[in-house]
């Protein structure tokens, strides 16, 4: 991972949950919201929240008297969410590193990550405090992307970037959304950091999409890979777009869209 993979920010935040939350976060946040939902927690600590899409859908679910405690590393991502969000006096927004959260040991009843866990530079370590803040018996619940050969749009839209910048194309989406999907890593890691028991679960959904274009934004300029297309000479944001977008339309047709997604929903328990 590269320090442009952490930066959501500019235009960022807004293009994302615009359009890509609905595109390939919404069905997950609800999955992992009604896991949440079944635990009956008081005190919830959400990581990486980015736009809130997320938190939104457990405040959805949750009792007047839950507590959520919503944070990002990205204060851009956490202002967005903010405002996105109607008055809630049962959320708190706080800017935090997963790697050394600002809370004491033993106060919340579940954690909540959604796909964040691939963007920790050093995972075991925000696993180990994940765990520290947790009660006894409580839950880790959190999920990252699968291979992004089962992602289809975004295997679309990485290949097109390399016609485009032969030379050296941007390789984000695969290196890091679809980069830490190996079960048995994620269970031996998280086992290392003390957890008593975990679960992997994989879960398929469909994304879709009103047009090529659309998508292609989403992930050309609603990603960090705009990041890395931007830092490069040669054909500027708006060309790698209609490359990828002509790349989706070519394999999933005109007009409305729709491909394959695949994720890993993972359980750890203390």
């Amino acid at each position: 991972m590269t320090d442009s993979d952490k930066v959501f920010a500019g235009s960022i935040p807004e293009i994302y949950d615009r359009l890509l939350v609905p595109l390939i976060f919404e069905p997950y946040a609800l999955d992992l919201a009604e896991r949440v939902r079944k635990l009956e927690p008081r005190d919830i600590l959400e990581v990486a929240c980015g736009t809130g899409a997320l938190t939104r859908a457990i405040a959805s679910r949750l009792s007047a008297q839950s507590r959520i405690v919503a944070t990002d590393l990205n204060q851009p991502m956490l202002d967005y969410a903010a405002r996105r969000q109607a008055d809630d006096r049962r959320i708190t927004w706080r800017q935090a590193d997963a790697l050394s959260l600002p809370f004491d040991d033993r106060i919340f009843d579940a954690v909540a990550c959604q796909f964040g866990a691939m963007f920790f530079p050093d995972k075991m370590k925000a696993y180990r405090e994940a765990r520290r803040v947790l009660k006894p018996g409580g839950q880790f619940l959190f999920n990252v992307w699968g291979p992004i050969a089962d992602n289809e749009f975004a295997d679309v839209v990485t290949q097109a970037m390399a016609t485009v910048f032969p030379n050296d194309p941007p390789r984000f989406l695969a290196r890091t959304p679809h980069g830490h999907h190996d079960a048995d890593t994620i269970r031996r890691e998280l086992t290392a950091s003390g957890f008593a028991t975990v679960t992997v679960d994989s879960v398929e959904n469909r994304s879709r999409a009103a047009t090529a274009s659309d998508a292609a934004i989403a992930y050309c300029q609603g990603t960090p890979l705009r990041n890395e297309i931007e830092a490069r000479s040669g054909r500027g944001l708006e060309d790698a777009t209609k490359a990828a977008a002509e790349a989706l339309a070519r394999r999933f047709g005109k007009g409305r869209i729709e491909g394959r997604i695949k994720a890993y929903v993972i359980t750890a328990t203390c």
